[in-house]
């Protein structure tokens, strides 16, 4: 398999930056071919190329040879409905497709996917994923540089320090830190389950919905759900509790059936929605709402 690091010219994704590239591959498919976007987006070259990255392993965009750039379905649904990402539903979908994307986010898809530590230092998470690393790498040269460079990116994308005399103009803060699914107490880091109220049935539904569509499955059991790569569970930092909890929430929608009768503890698939009609149908009812409040 491809593995991909460093992609990202060492920089966070930062506050405005989706937004700002989905606007300028919306004006200009060529934009990145063009001085690499950076007068477009009025950052510096190599922070141009690492929001080309960042938008192509959260599948915001494809590119092509011939044509450039263009904003994917569910990105011109955000564009549309959320110019600016300022409802944190759209860093969810954003979160989801990052670590899915085994080939472009390698190291985000191991963190998240293969990784059994809920507590750890920077150095011993840098060695579970250079090990798991190795082992998908089939023999070729793993750096361990740029592996550690990943994990400072990924580490700083999702937790939120205190950062002395701050500038809000310079937004190096990366709005990710809101999802609540990393915390850090002094030198050691926390894998965290994200509060109720941040994480909403929709984010769920989404998830389980991706991990329906990648295994071409209409029926799973709740142990997958939870431990399986690609999971629910797995992707979203959830225990057994709240997963079972989304569940049944999206039992009672009518979107799934819950069976746990004779330790079957099976979920069984009863609409099959797009994914972009999720994203769709949940953002046009946030800004309806959003628009009835002002």
């Amino acid at each position: 398999m491809a593995i991909k690091l460093k992609g990202h010219e060492t920089f966070t994704i930062r506050e405005g930056w989706l937004d700002k590239g989905l606007k300028a591959v919306s004006d200009n498919g060529k934009v990145f071919s063009e001085n690499y976007g950076a007068d477009a987006l009025g950052v510096g070259s190599n922070m141009a190329k690492a929001i080309r990255y960042w938008l192509k392993a959260g599948k915001f965009i494809e590119e092509s040879p011939k044509n450039g750039a263009k904003l994917t379905d569910i990105a011109k649904i955000i564009k549309d409905n959320d110019e600016y990402l300022e409802d944190s539903f759209a860093l969810w979908i954003y979160h989801i497709n990052l670590v899915f994307n085994k080939d472009m986010a390698t190291t985000w898809y191991l963190f998240f996917n293969e990784t059994n530590m809920d507590e750890f230092t920077k150095e011993e998470i840098e060695y579970i994923i250079l090990g798991k690393m190795q082992i998908l790498a089939e023999g070729k040269k793993i750096s361990e540089r740029s592996l550690r460079d990943d994990i400072s990116v990924l580490l700083n994308m999702y937790v939120k320090e205190r950062i002395e005399d701050y500038d809000p103009e310079e937004k190096k803060i990366s709005p990710f830190a809101k999802l609540g699914l990393i915390k850090k107490d002094r030198d050691r880091y926390f894998k965290t389950q994200p509060d109720r109220e941040v994480l909403i049935n929709e984010v769920f539904l989404y998830a389980l919905m991706k991990y329906f569509e990648e295994k071409s499955k209409d029926s799973v059991g709740i142990d997958e759900l939870l431990n399986a790569p690609l999971s629910p569970g797995r992707v979203l930092n959830l225990k057994r509790i709240a997963l079972n909890e989304y569940l049944d929430n999206l039992a009672a929608l009518n979107y799934i059936t819950v069976n746990r009768t004779a330790g079957l503890d099976m979920v069984y698939l009863k609409k099959n929605i797009p994914l972009n009609e999720i994203v769709e149908k949940i953002l046009r009812e946030k800004l309806k709402i959003n628009c009835e409040g002002a």
